[in-house]
């Protein structure tokens, strides 16, 4: 898209948020999500054997998540607290932010923009990873994932309505920028605006076809067209 698009929709939002996986860091680059989805379906099948073979066909550890809690809330308690407790050692080995991503953050808040991360990730892991590499004073808030409610992760509209009342923003007057197309859902639900990320270029057209109000190659699109709001700031 072109850049004034993507300026054009900064300079009409009061708050920006950030998805974490993807557009901040790679969750699990060193610590790769199948093993920890296995991991996942070894304590779901110890206490809900019937969903032990379902839990194995899927190397994505929050599908993993999201099946247990058919296995009921105990099911679902365990299985959760063993993927927080794998994310955290994952983004300790996660590497350095996206590249434009902390430059993304900072610019934001440089233009007068309140920032938050909304992640389907746990809040925990989300906050271990922004201290490691020195960015936690760059948000004002991190929504992560439900406690026990993954029906209220995204694509829900949940997580974003809760960012923009944190922030006190509108949820109009906010844009979520995401690499998945479960992100453009849950903005276009909570009548946020969205800025699909794709890092992938398999990804360009199925968030345009989500609805993704501006689609970027990378994180450092986002950073300048931000600088140049913060530039031409009155």
């Amino acid at each position: 898209m072109p850049s004034d698009n993507l300026a054009g929709l900064l300079a009409d939002c009061d708050a920006i948020l950030f998805d974490f996986d993807g557009p901040i860091c790679h969750v699990f680059r060193g610590l790769p999500a199948p093993g920890v989805a296995h991991e996942l379906a070894d304590v779901l099948a110890g206490l809900v054997p019937e969903l032990e073979r379902p839990a194995r066909t899927t190397d994505d550890p929050m599908e993993v998540h999201r099946l247990s809690a058919q296995g009921g809330e105990a099911a679902l308690a365990a299985v959760e607290a063993a993927l927080t407790q794998a994310e955290v050692r994952a983004v300790g080995v996660a590497g350095p932010p996206i590249e434009g991503a902390a430059e993304a953050m900072k610019a934001a808040r440089e233009s007068g923009r309140r920032v938050a991360i909304v992640s389907n990730n746990s809040a925990e892991c989300v906050r271990a990873y922004l201290s490691s590499n020195g960015l936690l004073g760059m948000v004002d808030g991190v929504v992560g994932r439900p406690v026990l409610r993954p029906d209220l992760m995204k694509p829900s509209p949940h997580p974003v309505l809760e960012a923009a009342s944190l922030l006190g923003a509108a949820p109009e007057r906010t844009v979520l920028i995401g690499d998945s197309v479960t992100d453009i859902e849950a903005a276009r639900a909570a009548t946020s605006k969205s800025i699909g990320f794709a890092n992938k270029p398999a990804k360009e057209l199925p968030l345009t076809d989500a609805g993704a109000d501006v689609v970027v190659l990378g994180m450092t699109s986002v950073a300048q067209a931000l600088l140049e709001l913060t530039e031409h700031r009155p």
